[in-house]
């Protein structure tokens, strides 16, 4: 009897070993745009770069001993299915913690909801910084810039450039601001006009319209009336491309066009459909990994830089890379390698305040990352609390369908063409 209840305790013991292991998983939901103007404006390219890093941590067995679990949904590139959708993962699916989401307009609200709710989120793309900004946010993290980064980062640029290439001083260069106004545009204008005025440029005009907006030739009247020299621009791939429509049709020219991502470094997109009439065209944005020099980087960081690009290109084709495919791939990264493994070793597994306290430790310094950015977020009590400091976008100029860094100089990979040369279709 001794020797049946020993062999019964002990199965038991091993069906309990059996069925912890099975457990061990982190369950991720990950949000992203699939379908819906989001989805080719750059969505897809960050759903693909976060899948990749997923896939390839799984195939090595996970992390520490939990198995990654990404539970994939589309928001549709609507709000209101973004949130209903971050609401489902939490309450039905369970989920450990919420990741991805690439539009602004969607990150904004859900990012105070799933805070509130005291859920770990880990924002990999949207950029507006009023996700943070005085919200003092516990349980939200993005280790993307931010647009006011990317809105001070055109006015620099055109200080720098203004006497070496526009051949004037900063004070007699013409700029206008236009943008999409949600959170992403108006973040981003913001930070626009702020450095532009501290930069001593004159902006002669600054307008918002809505992203579906289903005419705007008013808005280029405007503009045909205001004459600037350069042109700040922040939207999404479909108003982008009627703005650009209607510019040619009334003959809007100018003398450089400075884009602030989304819509903009979908640069293929906008080639398929106006050819070499956006060549010299510029975008902001986190650089894209693959344009980096790996020897500027911590060893190591190249390598997954070309699994990134052959896994992409094994579902895409021999394409070049958008940096929405970077965004995706390093942000996941630095949650899977960093965060993760510190919040289930140090602080006893994957809660949202073992993932909360793993976040506030992380400190990669720069080049630690496929991006080239270090990561440490602000504190509780910043004003932008859960923001990564150390973020870092770049300039990018599209020449003859490459893209190049154009700004900071010190990384730069090209001498910009600035302004617009003679016979371009733009050009003022």
């Amino acid at each position: 009897m001794l020797h049946k209840t020993l062999t019964l305790g002990v199965a038991l013991l091993l069906a309990a070993a059996s069925v912890s292991a099975q457990q061990r998983e982190i369950k991720i939901g990950v949000i992203y745009d699939l379908t819906g103007p989001f989805a080719g404006g750059g969505s897809e390219a960050n759903y693909l770069g976060t899948k990749a890093v997923i896939d390839m941590f799984n195939e090595k067995g996970g992390v520490e001993g939990y198995r990654i679990n990404p539970v994939y949904v589309d928001a549709q590139s609507k709000v209101d299915v973004a949130i209903n959708e971050a609401e489902r993962l939490i309450n039905q699916e369970k989920v450990d913690m919420i990741m991805g989401v690439y539009s602004s307009a969607q990150c904004v609200p859900m990012s105070g909801r799933i805070d509130a709710a005291k859920k770990f989120m880990w924002a990999n793309v949207c950029i507006s910084s009023a996700v943070f900004k005085n919200k003092n946010l516990q349980y939200v993290f993005r280790p993307q810039p931010h647009s006011d980064q990317f809105g001070e980062a055109s006015c620099d640029y055109l200080k720098e450039h203004a006497q070496r290439k526009f051949g004037t001083t900063p004070d007699k260069l013409k700029v206008a601001i236009i943008y999409e106004d949600g959170p992403y545009g108006a973040g981003v204008a913001a930070g626009n006009e702020s450095q532009c005025k501290k930069n001593g440029i004159n902006i002669v005009l600054k307008e918002g319209y809505a992203a579906t907006a289903p005419d705007l030739s008013s808005l280029v009247t405007k503009l045909r009336r205001a004459q600037p020299d350069v042109l700040l621009h922040t939207g999404y791939n479909p108003d982008i491309t009627l703005f650009l429509r209607q510019s040619k049709e009334q003959n809007f020219q100018f003398k450089a066009l400075i884009g602030h991502g989304a819509g903009h470094s979908q640069i293929d997109r906008l080639r398929a459909t106006f050819g070499d009439d956006v060549n010299y065209f510029h975008s902001i944005d986190p650089v894209a990994a693959q344009l980096l020099d790996p020897k500027s980087l911590k060893p190591g960081m190249g390598d997954l830089t070309k699994e990134m690009v052959k896994r992409y290109q094994a579902v895409k084709g021999p394409v070049e890379l958008p940096p929405h495919t970077s965004m995706g791939f390093t942000n996941t990264w630095i949650f899977l390698a960093d965060v993760l493994p510190r919040a289930i070793k140090k602080h006893g597994g994957i809660t949202s305040e073992a993932l909360r306290r793993a976040a506030m430790e992380t400190d990669i310094p720069a080049g630690g990352t496929p991006s080239g950015y270090g990561v440490k977020f602000f504190p509780p009590g910043h004003p932008m609390a859960g923001q990564n400091e150390r973020s870092t976008p770049v300039i990018m100029q599209f020449v003859n369908g490459r893209t190049y860094i154009a700004w900071p100089s010190a990384i730069r990979t090209t001498d910009p063409v600035l302004p617009l040369p003679k016979g371009h279709a733009f050009a003022r």
